[in-house]
């Protein structure tokens, strides 16, 4: 029997949990060509929404086409033409014939390689001579506008690790190029989001930034717990277990309504469910989750300088002044200025995060860890 939860992959149909507000923005936002920025901590399921919105968009709307392109592994403004080029054609075209007549109509100074295999349905593979696309990248940036004027049809382009961009040569300079052209698009949108909540930032709430005010700018909240618990319920329902109403705001409630954690405790408390899941098999299931990760969050705190640990330390146990004089000395942090220091780059790393001066961790499960494990003895 394949298990009811998902977590680590795209949620899609009765594995897609709430989000009714958000996917009902998306939806709109979509149909009616608004740019926008989706933020939030890793693994809240942005992928998931944007999944889902655009397929709910496309049936209700028959003009409209949605792009998707990862920049996961793209290091590169080279490598970032070749993938949004790709990804444009593909998801334009009807049928891969389609798609070759379309790479040879709308690019007139660059000249794409074309390569496909023997099966019809294979993905045609593009790729491009780098010097070319350096003094016309106006065709390739230009290419949803033009082919959406061609036939009529409204586009959007959604682009996942979008902060990756940051890192490629003169990132400023890329920035500036891609807001050039995309802001003057009429039939063309943009859906960006990442994984990297401190970058995603600073591309797009700061006001020295090219993409600052691009678009909607929205950023995801936890999903609540009684929409939680109705789905677990009915997860655990569809396979015939039961789980009692305490065992299940106990998953919620470990997991702190992260929702890649919450699915996962939920599937490690299914796995060990014969009929009934109780609050003693949550509580089981959660341990071994701690055990499972522990080496992963050793490894990490190696990684981290002994102020960084200290500032941990002070996190984990609540303090709230975290530059006092009393929590320095306590926690053995040297300074105030120590203190911002290891919050900056605790923050850059994704460990931490900091909401209108709240600080917290984005890794539910590495807090626990943390409190309950290495600052234990």
């Amino acid at each position: 029997m394949d298990t009811p939860f998902i977590f680590g992959k795209i949620a899609v149909n009765e594995n897609f949990t709430d989000r009714e507000s958000e996917t009902k923005h998306l939806v709109n936002n979509f149909k009616s060509l608004i740019n926008t920025i989706i933020i939030s901590p890793r693994r809240w399921g942005k992928s998931s929404l944007v999944n889902n919105a655009a397929i709910i968009a496309q049936k209700e709307d028959k003009q409209l086409r949605i792009c998707t392109l990862d920049l996961f592994n793209v290091k590169t403004e080279e490598q970032f033409y070749s993938i949004f080029a790709k990804s444009i054609i593909q998801n334009t075209a009807s049928k891969w014939d389609e798609a070759i007549e379309n790479t040879k109509k709308f690019f007139s100074h660059i000249v794409p390689k074309i390569s496909i295999g023997t099966d019809p349905s294979n993905q045609i593979s593009l790729d491009f001579d780098w010097e070319e696309i350096r003094k016309n990248p106006d065709e390739i940036l230009d290419l949803p506008e033009r082919i959406a004027q061609e036939k009529g049809i409204k586009i959007v382009v959604c682009i996942d690790e979008f902060q990756n961009i940051a890192e490629f040569n003169d990132p400023l300079f890329f920035q500036r190029k891609l807001r050039a052209h995309w802001q003057r698009q009429q039939k063309t949108a943009y859906c960006l989001y990442g994984s990297k909540r401190h970058m995603m930032l600073e591309v797009f709430t700061d006001s020295s930034m090219p993409f600052y005010k691009f678009g909607d700018l929205f950023f995801l909240d936890k999903i609540d717990t009684d929409h939680f618990e109705a789905f677990i319920k009915e997860r655990f329902k569809s396979t015939g277990k039961n789980i009692s109403t305490e065992a299940c705001r106990r998953i919620i409630t470990l997991a702190d309504n992260h929702p890649y954690y919450v699915q996962q405790l939920a599937q490690l408390s299914w796995l060990r469910t014969a009929n009934e899941c109780t609050e003693a098999i949550v509580i089981n299931a959660h341990e071994a989750l701690i055990e499972q990760l522990s080496l992963l969050f050793t490894n990490l705190c190696e990684s981290l300088t002994f102020q960084q640990i200290c500032y941990l330390h002070a996190v984990t146990a609540g303090e709230k002044s975290l530059s006092s004089s009393a929590v320095l000395s306590k926690y053995h942090i040297s300074s105030a200025t120590s203190a911002f220091r290891s919050l900056k780059v605790l923050i850059k790393k994704d460990i931490l995060d900091n909401k209108s001066g709240v600080i917290s961790f984005q890794d539910p499960i590495f807090a626990y860890w943390l409190k309950h494990t290495y600052f234990s003895s």
